[in-house]
């Protein structure tokens, strides 16, 4: 008999108990998710105090993600080595030493710099809470609770920007307490985690971690998103710093591909990200990553820089958004788990999500809001019904063994998106913003650098504020469009998955189809004694027991594979193979096996078959 220690957690406790251990898990995601859009809305007036700029504003943003983005695979893999509630514990400590460092800033730099810090713990957050749950709960199960962790994420990213909004218009709060307030939520998260969390004991991977992949591949995309945020301004798209950051960028990331497929423990695994689902998997991460993080990013800007409303009415108007993600995460996961099918959600999320940009795509400086509302709805639709099931369809082809590094690599992929997302389009907003706001200034007879490129619009000029909002209003829906292309790669990428079928049992991945092994064929009694002469002192079994006998052969025959033994005449010596067995709950019971057949083969059969009822 197997260890009980070892039993799948859903076979061991109710769905109060889970949920009670889930708690911890779940309101850690809520202070990751809540880091992130806490701050959409602020990031302006952050900024603008500090005296940024846009390049900075967009740093800001792509300081946490690339952190997240760098450390993810590492989580995943070290969850694979040591205990996972310790791990996620250490990530919420560095998400509030982050958190405290961002609040007490004097310069933008400083938030940038606090902010990676801040990134690290997230990527670990992030990760962790879905290997946890992988680990509790079979694939087929987790669509229910992955409907809460869509749930989850939807309130932070649907309280987020209001409260962040809030917090900025209070005076004696202040910008600072959007940092601030993360840390006593963390503190009561460790809290419920060290009180709750207790996960089955299982075989942990006894490998070195691939710190030099880890490396290669956080330098390769630092350099390249350093390139993305400079291009165009500090130099010219074909120029000698392109060429040397460019290449150096790509590389380091051969470097970093060809040190994963040698490493023994990879943070990325080549070998089971390859596969056809794993792989299209993430590409439409990729893909919804950088249109999600991307488009989502500049909402708050263009409602309060463009549209000239508060850092709370922001938050309140992005609420379709989030209402969106809350309604179709939380309906997909029911979905998912009464079907066990993701492909579906899938593709008609990643559909939905690119309408919502298209949509979006129209907006300028004046667009009526009911417009914007419809296509953030559509987006947040998008998001809900893809974001999770894409992680949900990998982790049902990933063993156990690799399910930490499977998860953290299709994270780290739709971060990875994200963050090239924010910096693409961050660049391509700035210039063209700059575009606008020049032939604008010329036009108004106004000085080239009166728009000047901070975005503390208070020290601009009435008729030069005016003309920046409307360059920011009119560049946005640009971006927009851009996320709307980028969308039709995951919509592609969907429907290339092929139908998956969620396990319902948490230890393996789901069989491949494969041709059943040729099993020896045993001679049925009738051939042994068409043969061999019966003994003289054999018993012939009347007419009426032999028919009983073949009625029997034939419905085990017809419920069998091809080169199964007959049962009913196996001698008592054979055993049946594995996988082989009769259909429970359509076989005789022992006694009436014995009654229709009393020979020793049939006593075995009957002893063996399962208890019914």
């Amino acid at each position: 008999m197997s260890n009980p220690g070892h039993t799948p957690r859903h076979l061991r406790m109710g769905h109060r108990e889970i949920l009670e251990s889930l708690s911890g898990l779940l309101l850690v995601l809520f202070v990751a998710m809540i880091s992130s859009t806490i701050v959409s809305t602020a990031l302006p007036r952050i900024v603008g105090e500090l005296n940024g700029t846009q390049t900075q504003y967009t740093w800001v943003v792509t300081a946490t993600l690339l952190a997240a983005t760098a450390t993810t695979p590492v989580w995943g893999r070290l969850a694979d080595m040591f205990s996972k509630k310790l791990l996620v514990q250490i990530a919420i400590v560095i998400f509030v030493i982050g958190s405290l460092l961002s609040g007490f800033a004097q310069d933008t730099t400083q938030v940038i710099a606090a902010r990676a810090v801040q990134g690290i713990g997230v990527g670990g957050l992030q990760a962790l809470v879905q290997i946890v749950i992988a680990a509790m709960i079979p694939p087929r199960e987790r669509g229910r609770y992955n409907g809460y962790l869509g749930g989850v994420m939807a309130v932070a990213t649907l309280a987020g920007p209001l409260l962040g909004g809030l917090i900025v218009d209070t005076s004696w709060l202040g910008w600072r307490w959007c940092f601030f307030i993360g840390v006593p939520i963390a503190a009561i998260a460790f809290a419920l985690l060290w009180l709750t969390l207790d996960l089955p004991r299982g075989a942990r991977v006894k490998a070195k971690i691939d710190y030099l992949g880890a490396a290669l591949i956080a330098i390769g995309v630092s350099t390249l998103l350093v390139w993305v945020s400079f291009v165009g301004n500090s130099f010219e798209w074909l120029s000698w710093q392109t060429f040397a950051m460019v290449g150096a960028s790509l590389l380091i990331l051969a470097a970093a591909v060809w040190v994963e497929l040698r490493a023994e423990s990879p943070v990325v695994p080549i070998t089971v990200i390859s596969k056809r689902v794993p792989a299209l998997s993430i590409l439409a991460s990729l893909a919804v990553g950088m249109a999600m993080f991307g488009g989502s990013v500049f909402l708050g800007q263009y409602f309060q820089i463009g549209r000239g409303y508060t850092p709370t009415e922001a938050g309140l108007l992005t609420m379709p958004m989030m209402l969106g993600v809350l309604i179709s995460s939380t309906v997909t996961g029911r979905m998912v788990t009464k079907s066990g099918k993701v492909k579906p959600y899938i593709v008609t999320g990643a559909i939905v999500l690119v309408a919502g940009f298209g949509g979006l795509s129209f907006i300028d400086h004046d667009t009526p809001l009911a417009m914007i509302g419809t296509g953030m709805l559509l987006v947040g639709l998008g998001v809900g019904m893809t974001m999770q099931n894409l992680v949900l369809a990998v982790q049902n082809t990933a063993a156990m063994k690799d399910l930490g590094a499977a998860t953290g690599s299709v994270t780290f992929f739709r971060s990875l998106g994200g963050t090239i997302g924010v910096s693409v389009l961050g660049a391509v907003l700035a210039n063209r913003v700059q575009s606008i706001i020049a032939a604008h200034l010329a036009a108004a007879g106004l000085p080239a650098g009166s728009g000047g490129g901070s975005l503390n619009l208070k020290t601009l000029p009435p008729a030069a504020q005016a003309i920046v909002r409307e360059a920011y209003g009119d560049a946005t829906g640009h971006i927009f469009l851009i996320s709307a292309a980028i969308g039709v790669v995951g919509v592609i990428a969907a429907l290339l998955l092929p139908e998956i079928v969620l396990r319902s049992g948490a230890e393996a991945p789901a069989p491949a189809p494969t041709e059943p092994a040729p099993v020896a064929q045993v001679p049925s009694h009738a051939d042994a004694r068409s043969h061999a002469p019966l003994p003289a002192h054999a018993c012939e079994p009347s007419a009426a027991t032999r028919s009983h006998v073949y009625a029997g052969q034939s419905q085990a025959a017809e419920r069998a594979p091809v080169g199964a033994p007959a049962h009913g005449y196996a001698p008592a010596t054979v055993r049946v193979p594995s996988g082989f067995g009769p259909v429970p709950g359509n076989v005789p019971s022992t006694s009436a096996t014995r009654a229709h057949a009393p020979t020793a083969a049939a006593a075995v059969f009957g002893e063996s078959a399962p208890a019914l009822g």
